[in-house]
């Protein structure tokens, strides 16, 4: 099958930029932004959609998403169009779960309860990570306004297992260099996905698994591709780093610092095949729990031996302070900033919260909202609220006090774009064992706290794995912000987000937040296993993994978005 690309749909369909921009249903109450921006490589331009209506189904391009106005906080005002501009342009991407496939530390049999515990496309999301960063070079710069990228921000997760091998991927791809995405024997596979189990999809061999009965095709050779070394040509713009769950614990979820755990990372026996439902129910609920000895108990009343697998020390887990000082090496500067914004005494101090500038008169603040205890959910640590406290009142003249009194100081405005893995709704208040009199603090009192700073404009974040974009109305207009949760890329529909805030000079401020999708084609020959064609197989195997979820892509409210604030100046 020939290749389908936005540029051959959009010529096949006749329509050039501002038509593609058109297209779409108007939301009742929305409206629409005025200005035709440059849509190139993003989904202005073309969406992946489904060609077809059920089962297993190919990809091609369908018309752009456009964007919708939204005013829930300040009112959009007429001829902003010619009056704004760009104050900065950058990029979010989220959850992109660099995943070493094949690592004994993985319980891809409990699928059945975690949908995220097996994934078909998984061993190519390195090739995937490299898309994106192939993207956002040649996007270049914000549609709305045509600023060059001042920053890419990555918002947590960017390793799916807190592995040394997958820290080097993931920084590889995004520096540019030599990735070989595989651990263990160095000549073949030795995951689940040539085990002939079949509740995995096993791409090179012919037994019917649940997968191939869905439709998933047979393709000899895959693996082999998938774990063979390609080259990433790096980001061109300088980058930033948000610590997520899964960077910080084993699976995201359980707690750091259990012996029999950690040898498993670099062990030799790998638990693939259960011998009922009732010990895949056992292990999933000792996982949800948190509980590492409930999990090592449930795996040893396994029946089915596990597979023997060749051990790797490149697997071994990172603690926090090392995935940092990862960061902080010359070798892993790449486009800059040396650290990718974690300071250089962070190795030694374990602090990944840190503020920097995003374009002059814009800063950024990276939050680390993980939870030390080893729970999915987040939360913050007091002393790092009191730090964003701290940061907030340094670059504002004015604010508002606890009880809502407003408060007026020396000094220069700072616009303020907050940056975390988790939501606002994160909330898990267990205390961290390391700083157990130190009380956590839930997303909802962070909300509280920027609601008293009128230079804060956004909360930018992911871990849901969906698009969803809030208003956070304050108690006057300017006192308001937007959440902008985005998409992983991990999951369909893989997307990321560019962010370009304009100061349309009427007392108002808008946000452009546009998706894009990864530079790879919608639909490829099963034959071509080159590190394109993985990526392009990537996304069509996320679509149609099995148990997708039709929401993650959210309504055209939380897409291409203008976000209109009042400023207060």
């Amino acid at each position: 099958m020939a290749e389908i690309n936005r540029r051959s749909f959009l010529t096949f369909a006749g329509l050039g930029a501002i038509g593609a921009v058109g297209l779409g249903a108007r939301p009742w109450g929305l409206q629409y932004a005025g200005a035709a921006p440059l849509p190139t490589g993003t989904t202005l331009e073309a969406v992946a959609m489904p060609l077809g209506s059920s089962g297993y189904r190919k990809l091609g391009a369908g018309p752009g998403w456009p964007t919708v106005v939204r005013t829930e906080l300040a009112e959009a005002k007429t001829g902003r169009e010619d009056r704004r501009t760009a104050l900065a342009s950058f990029v979010q991407i989220t959850d992109v779960h660099i995943i070493d496939a094949q690592s004994p530390m993985r319980f891809e049999f409990v699928d059945s309860f975690n949908g995220s515990a097996h994934r078909p496309q998984e061993t190519m999301a390195a090739q995937g990570l490299t898309a994106l960063v192939r993207q956002i070079n040649a996007i270049a710069s914000g549609p709305h306004t045509q600023r060059r990228f001042d920053a890419v921000v990555t918002t947590g997760d960017n390793t799916d297992n807190k592995e040394f091998a997958e820290l080097d991927w993931f920084l590889t791809a995004m520096n540019g260099g030599t990735i070989t995405p595989n651990t263990g024997a160095p000549d073949r596979y030795e995951g689940v996905q040539d085990s002939d189990v079949d509740m995995y999809w096993n791409p090179g061999s012919s037994v019917q698994d649940k997968y191939k009965q869905a439709g998933f095709p047979e393709i000899p050779g895959l693996l082999d591709a998938a774990i063979a070394p390609f080259t990433s040509p790096g980001l061109n713009t300088p980058w930033y780093c948000v610590f997520g769950n899964h960077d910080d614990t084993p699976i995201g979820t359980l707690p750091n610092g259990i012996p029999l755990l950690e040898r498993m990372y670099t062990g030799s026996l790998k638990f693939m095949e259960p011998g009922s439902p009732e010990q895949v129910a056992s292990v999933s609920s000792a996982a949800v729990s948190g509980n590492a000895e409930l999990v090592l108990a449930a795996l040893s009343s396994f029946t089915k031996p596990p597979r023997k697998v060749t051990p790797d020390l490149a697997r071994s887990p990172f603690t926090k302070r090392e995935f940092v000082a990862e960061h902080l090496k010359p070798e892993n500067t790449g486009p800059g900033p040396v650290g990718h914004g974690f300071t250089p005494d962070a190795g030694e101090t374990g602090i990944a919260y840190y503020s920097f500038e995003i374009a002059p008169g814009v800063v950024g603040i990276g939050m680390d909202s993980t939870n030390p205890v080893g729970l999915a959910e987040g939360s913050l640590g007091e002393a790092q609220l009191q730090w964003i406290e701290e940061t907030l009142i340094a670059g504002s003249s004015r604010y508002y006090d606890t009880d809502g009194s407003p408060v007026s100081r020396q000094g220069t405005d700072t616009w303020f774009v907050l940056f975390s893995h988790h939501t606002s709704s994160m909330d898990a208040l267990l205390p961290d064992p390391a700083n157990p009199s130190e009380r956590r603090v839930p997303g909802s009192e962070v909300v509280d706290l920027l609601h008293r700073f009128p230079n804060v404009l956004a909360w930018v974040n992911g871990h849901t794995h969906r698009n969803k974009v809030r208003p956070r109305e304050g108690a006057t207009p300017e006192q308001s912000f937007w959440e902008i949760n985005t998409a992983s890329h991990i999951d369909f529909p893989q997307l990321g987000r560019i962010i370009e805030v304009t100061d349309n000079v009427d007392g108002t401020v808008s946000l452009f937040t546009t998706l894009f999708e990864a530079d790879s084609p919608y639909s490829v020959d099963y034959t071509d296993l080159s590190p394109v064609g993985l990526a392009s197989l990537y996304r069509e195997f996320a679509f149609n993994d099995a148990s997708p979820s039709s929401t993650r892509s959210g309504t055209a409210e939380d897409q291409n978005v203008e976000l209109v604030l009042a400023s207060g100046r």
